[in-house]
């Protein structure tokens, strides 16, 4: 095979998996096993996108959640990041929370969704309050884990020269364990997104999750599936830039 054209069936090769399932959504909705209520075509499907598009309404809806997630996975993540450093850093903080923390990372987000909504609200509290504990856990988890197994000699040499905490965080800590903690914020994003949509779907009056339960309640079929396809999208797109920025950014692994 040319070199050329193997290279380009290499990059192409992700396009089968979602064909496969376009083509057979097809074959399956035109057979009529299921009723037209339950699974609408998908050329039904892309007229409802382009109703959404042209009304305004799903950019309206995909802003909302996008501003929600920012914001949430910001404050979730730089807490993450400074929790986690501490507890690899500190015996003392290890001893007093490392055990709380383990027990509550295993609670999932969406669990907690009732209890939050007693709490908040349903305003923009409750939203932004629930993306930031399901960015916490992962980020603090990756970046307890990554400052851990920086080698001992690091800390030794940082000792010789008297560094204060602030520095010694900001100029060993955070460098040497880049690599997992990028990934914990990639994997952190991606949990964050689903646990906003859900929440949305069950206590909003905008955003993704909120158009898709309306838009289920009405019986519009179509504009649920342009939701989930777009949560979808969204989802990867948000987990394809990160592992972009990681190989740019440990290019130098590579080589």
């Amino acid at each position: 095979m040319h070199p050329g054209l193997k290279k380009f069936s290499s990059r192409a090769s992700w396009l089968i998996s979602p064909i496969a399932l376009l083509v057979l959504w097809v074959v399956v909705a035109d057979a009529g096993l299921f009723p037209q209520q339950l699974l609408v075509p998908p050329l039904h499907v892309l007229q409802a996108f382009e109703e959404l598009l042209a009304s305004g309404e799903l950019q309206e809806h995909l802003l909302n959640s996008l501003s929600r997630l920012a914001l949430g996975f910001t404050i979730g993540a730089l807490g993450g990041l400074l929790f986690g450093v501490l507890m690899a850093l500190s015996k003392t903080v290890t001893a007093y929370c490392g055990p709380l923390f383990h027990t509550l990372r295993q609670i999932p987000s969406i669990a907690l969704i009732p209890m939050f909504v007693l709490f908040f609200g349903i305003e923009e509290t409750f939203k932004i309050v629930i993306v930031a504990k399901a960015a916490f856990f992962p980020v603090a988890l990756a970046a307890s884990e990554g400052v851990k197994a920086i080698p001992r000699s690091y800390f030794e040499v940082a000792d010789v020269y008297r560094l204060r905490w602030p520095t010694l965080i900001r100029e060993v800590a955070l460098p040497a364990a880049a690599p997992p903690i990028l990934t914990g914020l990639r994997i952190s994003l991606t949990r964050a997104w689903v646990v906003l949509v859900a929440a949305e779907l069950l206590a909003a009056d905008s955003g993704l999750g909120q158009m898709i339960e309306m838009s289920r309640q009405m019986l519009r079929i179509d504009v649920v599936m342009v939701g989930v396809v777009m949560a979808g999208v969204v989802g990867f797109s948000l987990d394809f830039l990160f592992r972009l920025l990681e190989r740019h950014l440990f290019r130098w692994k590579t080589r």
